[in-house]
């Protein structure tokens, strides 16, 4: 709480010698005229009294924690040597509690433990305490440090735009690597533990098997011993529910966007575009519960009430089929996530054919087509690079989709295009491996880790695949 405190207090801080550095160049201003405005000397000035400080103080609520629990593990008291890894993780943690006035847990500290977790808990105090005073008095000096050097140097020759315009480039410049940087490291976590994972299974038999068993029996004479990882059923399930889902938001979703932009009217685009993509801001569960409480149970009961009509005649079996369907099925997760992707597909769709120049439908018209001639010979034609990019881009937000599919589609992994079947995705299974206390060594837990990356070559293929329709079909206008 006090690091937060400080933080507010060096923002008043900086915007203090902002205002200072404002008055200081404003003043110098009335004999000569300076070289940058007031507003970038004052931007200046805060910027070396905040950011070095701030640095400290971000680095301490980052790390502090994990310097604290190192330093207070070193000179470890012979009773927690004794102590298995798991063991002393918990005393430790109960010394962080202790140290904080808590209660440790219901562990049993008789004998030498129960001096050595006072003695811990006074140690983690006093590593606290230090490391706040140490940081904060860092920060403070910093913060004044770097207000009197920049201040002292503002003259009106001084270039304070290009410095301040340094800072921006540089802040730029270091959010473009953490997001490269961001990426580079999920791709190497996901190969690092994928390898853990084909080693142990065959990379034929994990793309190419048609069981998916991945619990792993306690004992080497149980049944399903070492487990099945063929993936091919989480392929076909994943498939399915996209199929469905796109069938659903393709058609809606570009009918939309063709009459957002080539009918209705100014106040009628105002009223029904907003409408149409608040369903984008609408939580994926919300979606997942309007799927099993309310869509699952209506196609149940009418597939049941189709079913019932059919039972005794000519089609018996199929009757008696439909009578027995449950809630959970591909196709209401289908449908359900097609909804979902209607205003994905129509929010770009429609800024495509607002792309088209309004020359080519007036050249059209002028010709003698009609309007609807004009939307399907020249406009969308013109387009469709760009609403193929949009649909594939659909596809890959379809196949990354879990909690729909989790709630209304079910977990069973089957080998079926039946779209009444409950089937399970890829994702469903990456959250169902690593749900819960799970152990990294094991083989069923890394195989989530060969999902991920199975998962993130196909979006990765489906984006780069859009990306190159735009740019081989792309044609520019003047």
């Amino acid at each position: 709480m006090l690091i937060w405190a400080a933080l507010a207090a060096l923002f008043l801080f900086s915007f203090a010698a902002y205002r200072l550095g404002r008055q200081r160049i404003a003043a110098m201003g009335q004999s000569a005229r300076p070289h940058s405005r007031p507003g970038y000397h004052g931007a200046y000035v805060a910027l070396w009294t905040a950011a070095p400080a701030a640095v400290v103080l971000f680095a301490l609520i980052a790390f502090g924690g994990r310097i604290e629990a190192g330093l207070l593990r070193q000179d470890a008291p012979a009773a927690v040597q004794a102590l298995s890894e798991s063991e002393a993780q918990v005393f430790y943690d109960d010394v962080r509690v202790v140290a904080h006035g808590g209660t440790p847990s219901q562990r049993d500290y008789s004998g030498d433990l129960k001096p050595a977790l006072a003695a811990k808990a006074a140690a983690a105090r006093h590593i606290e305490s230090q490391l706040l005073v140490g940081g904060l008095a860092l920060a403070t000096l910093l913060a004044g440090g770097g207000f009197l050097l920049a201040f002292r140097r503002l003259n009106v020759d001084f270039r304070a735009r290009n410095r301040v315009e340094g800072w921006s480039g540089g802040l730029l410049v270091a959010c473009s690597v953490i997001a490269v940087l961001t990426t580079v490291g999920i791709l190497a976590s996901l190969v690092v533990e994928s390898w853990r994972f084909f080693a142990q299974v065959p990379p034929l038999e994990f793309l190419f098997g048609t069981d998916w068993e991945p619990q792993i029996a306690m004992r080497s004479d149980q049944v399903a011993a070492k487990g099945a990882f063929g993936a091919v059923p989480l392929f076909v399930g994943t498939f399915l529910i996209m199929l469905i889902a796109m069938l659903v938001a393709a058609p809606i979703g570009l009918f939309s966007a063709i009459y957002l932009s080539e009918y209705a009217g100014p106040r009628t685009r105002a009223w029904v575009k907003p409408l149409l993509e608040v369903l984008a801001g609408v939580p994926t569960v919300v979606y997942g519960f309007f799927a099993a409480l309310t869509v699952g149970p209506a196609f149940r009961a009418g597939f049941n009430a189709l079913g019932g009509m059919l039972v005794g005649g000519p089609l018996d079996g199929l009757g008696q089929y439909l009578a027995q369907v449950q809630n959970q099925m591909a196709l209401v997760a289908g449908a359900v996530m097609g909804v979902m992707l209607i205003p994905f597909v129509s929010s770009l769709s429609d800024d495509i054919i607002n792309s088209v120049p309004q020359s080519l439908r007036d050249g059209s018209l002028a010709m003698g087509a009609t309007r609807s001639e004009t939307i399907k010979n020249v406009v969308l034609p013109a387009a469709l690079p760009g609403i193929a990019a949009a649909l594939l881009l659909a596809v890959s937000r379809a196949i990354g989709e879990t909690m729909i599919v989790t709630m209304a589609a079910g977990l069973q992994a089957k080998t079926t295009i039946n779209p009444l079947d409950t089937v399970t995705t890829v994702t469903v299974q990456i959250v169902t491996l690593l749900t819960g206390d799970q152990e990294f060594d094991s083989v069923k837990t890394l195989s989530a880790f060969g999902l991920g990356l199975t998962l993130f070559v196909a979006t990765l293929a489906l984006n780069i695949i859009a990306l190159r329709i735009v740019q081989k079909y792309r044609e520019q206008y003047d």
